[in-house]
């Protein structure tokens, strides 16, 4: 087993990756950009590498700074997390190089599956179902293609996510213009403006499966998360099992197996996720496969008890699973919210900032993996991810209720955040009965944004955060005036007025 791991990553990940790697007693190396050299990340770790400037591409994305601070501090492995490098196969080919093992795929799989339409390609030889689509070098070979197809259509970008380069197009009068900002946003975003083409499935669910694969050949899956409660194809909500009207035992189990057949067509081994769309009749289709630990990985983990870094760990150092399928167990009801810092009155601005009151919730089934604290400043560089607030009960209905006690409890001062919106959504009849798709969010933002919760919410948080401010002025001028008595604070000496000023002479 390793005994010093570099976690190349900031923010909440790279905690929650630390705190796994505390727990098997194997020392952590953090990474920082200038904007983060008091990130939480940075003080939970036990050693902190500096590797540049803000900007993510001048620290986080430079490949040679992670395997430069490997070399220094001595560590012999290298988790990604998520984001920045984690699906960059440069990554893991630049540390074997340098004798240092990568926790995760191998650079092969994740070329396998990092390219779209070479996925596709992958899935279909392997009998996995995939949404009709097609490659288009150019318009006119687009335009024949999407009229073989039919409308609607999704434009995609060949080279990315995370819903960049996704056009939906409902006319061939459309086709042009989409196919234009299609391509301009992917080259933007991942330098390549290679798009193509899909058929648009209507009102269809994201679903996904988490897979788990070893180095000696052994695959399981965790069974779904159900992603569909999306903004501008960024996941918001997330929630397992599945509260679709179609769900089945054997459904799950049949994507189960088409996400295992997925991960052995390209060999893969560690933590990855094969994404569906599950339409309203029941079929379902291969999106892409994530080759990376998910945002919402924690849901996973409350409902099967199984710690995804810790087996990412154990699979990079090569033990076997020790486990088949039928050892995996699927127990109660988990949801996540994302909490950003962002504004939702403002178009969902972000909202970067001091934060000057922090309370976050607990209690039983609570969970909250954070990455800010009291007095951090939340950066402008990076994705304004504040904290991924989940919760586990026995029920939907109880973990719903339990999700809505967790938010209402959430208090953040200094900065805004969609916690107002994430209550709104919580209480809208859709979400309450599970019949949604990934249309939600833009049928009903409008009502969401103005519903009562939003608006009282974000009030409340507002008149709590003023409270505690000025409880904090008011113990600080306190304990300002006791000093200056010869008080002192609680199991602290007194210092009298004479004592300061020599301080001040001294200086």
């Amino acid at each position: 087993m390793f005994r010093k791991v570099l976690v190349a990553n900031r923010g909440e990940i790279a905690v929650r990756v630390m705190r796994t790697l505390r727990e098997m007693g194997i020392a952590s190396v953090a990474v920082y950009s200038d904007a983060d050299r008091d990130a939480l990340h940075v003080r939970v770790a036990d050693e902190a590498v500096h590797i540049g400037p803000s900007p993510s591409r001048e620290s986080y994305l430079l490949v040679d700074r992670i395997v430069d601070a490997c070399k220094k501090t001595g560590a012999e492995a290298v988790h990604p997390g998520y984001g920045f490098l984690s699906e960059k196969a440069e990554l893991p080919r630049a540390l074997a190089a340098a004798g240092i093992t990568f926790i995760g795929p191998d650079a092969s799989a994740m070329d396998a599956m990092g390219y779209k339409t070479s996925a596709r390609a992958r899935m279909i030889e392997a009998g996995v179902p995939v949404v009709p689509g097609a490659d288009a070098k150019d318009f006119e070979t687009l335009a024949r293609e999407a009229d073989r197809i039919g409308y609607p259509l999704m434009l995609k970008a060949a080279g990315g996510g995370g819903g960049k380069g996704m056009r939906a197009v409902h006319s061939k009068n459309d086709l042009k213009g989409a196919w234009e900002r299609a391509r301009s946003e992917a080259a933007s975003a991942f330098g390549d403006d290679h798009v193509y083409v899909e058929k648009l499935i209507v009102e269809p669910r994201h679903v996904e499966i988490q897979v788990l694969g070893d180095k000696h050949g052994n695959v399981v899956h965790l069974f779904e998360r159900d992603c569909s409660i999306q903004r501008r194809n960024q996941k918001v909500v997330e929630e397992t099992p599945t509260p679709s009207p179609v769900r089945t035992p054997e459904l799950i189990g049949k994507m189960g197996e088409v996400a295992v057949r997925a991960a052995k067509a390209v060999g893969y081994h560690s933590a990855g996720t094969v994404e569906f769309l599950l339409a309203p009749d029941g079929s379902f289709y291969f999106l892409e496969m994530n080759t990376r630990l998910q945002v919402e990985h924690p849901i996973t983990e409350l409902i099967t008890g199984i710690d995804l870094v810790r087996e990412m760990v154990r699979i990079a150092a090569g033990e076997p699973l020790g486990y088949t399928q039928a050892d995996v167990q699927q127990r109660g009801h988990a949801i996540q919210c994302r909490v950003y810092a962002e504004d939702p009155a403002t178009g969902f601005l972000p909202s970067p900032g001091k934060i000057e009151v922090l309370r976050t919730p607990s209690g039983p089934g609570v969970r909250d993996d954070g990455g800010a604290y009291e007095g951090f400043e939340i950066p402008s560089f990076y994705d304004p991810l504040v904290s991924k607030l989940c919760v586990w009960a026995p029920t939907r209905e109880l973990a719903m209720a339990r999700m809505k006690r967790a938010l209402s409890e959430y208090v953040v001062g200094g900065i805004r955040t969609n916690i107002p919106f994430h209550l709104a959504l919580l209480e809208h009849p859709e979400f309450v009965r599970g019949r949604y798709d990934t249309g939600f969010i833009p049928r009903n933002e409008a009502t969401l944004l103005t519903s009562g919760s939003t608006r009282d919410t974000g009030d409340a948080m507002a008149i709590a955060a003023a409270v505690h401010r000025a409880l904090s002025d008011d113990r600080a001028a306190k304990q300002s005036a006791r000093e200056a008595m010869g008080g002192g604070g609680a199991g602290a000496p007194g210092m009298s007025p004479w004592r300061l000023g020599a301080i001040a002479k001294l200086r």
